[in-house]
């Protein structure tokens, strides 16, 4: 199924100033099914990381977040090889871990030729026990 979304992925990655994406949105709309498609079309091979479904995967996050340490910690956990300059990152519900979140903000400042996309539902959104209601972050 081809998306409008596909050609502002294919601006994205061929941009001379990319940074890491992060797709938000309502859930079931589509946001990681076209991220997989367009990365398993445009790069080598696709890395992917589902916090919601993998809770272990945060644990690559804990300590320090400098792309190079998180890169290596996350072949180690994938048991593969990443590329950078010719494969791409995929966190999926990433809100569920904070950390890689803010890991975001290193790869953009560090290792701007790792494409590196991220999707969640829940971004932006508070997820609190009573008795704090749930709202928007600002």
């Amino acid at each position: 199924m081809k998306r409008e979304i596909y050609k502002k992925l294919l601006d994205w990655k061929n941009s001379r100033d990319r940074k890491p994406l992060i797709l938000k949105g309502a859930r079931q709309t589509g946001k990681t099914y076209s991220l997989k498609e367009f990365g398993q079309k445009e790069f080598r091979q696709v890395h992917y990381i589902n916090f919601q479904k993998d809770k272990t995967a945060c644990d690559i996050f804990t300590g320090n977040l400098s792309p190079r340490k998180i890169l290596e910690a996350m072949q180690f956990y994938l048991e593969t090889t990443i590329e950078k300059t010719r494969d791409i990152i995929f966190f999926d519900e990433i809100q569920d871990c904070p950390r890689a979140l803010t890991s975001l903000k290193y790869f953009c400042e560090d290792m701007r030729e790792l494409a590196v996309v991220s999707a969640g539902s829940l971004l932006g959104v508070t997820q609190t026990v009573e008795p704090f209601p749930v709202g928007q972050v600002y």
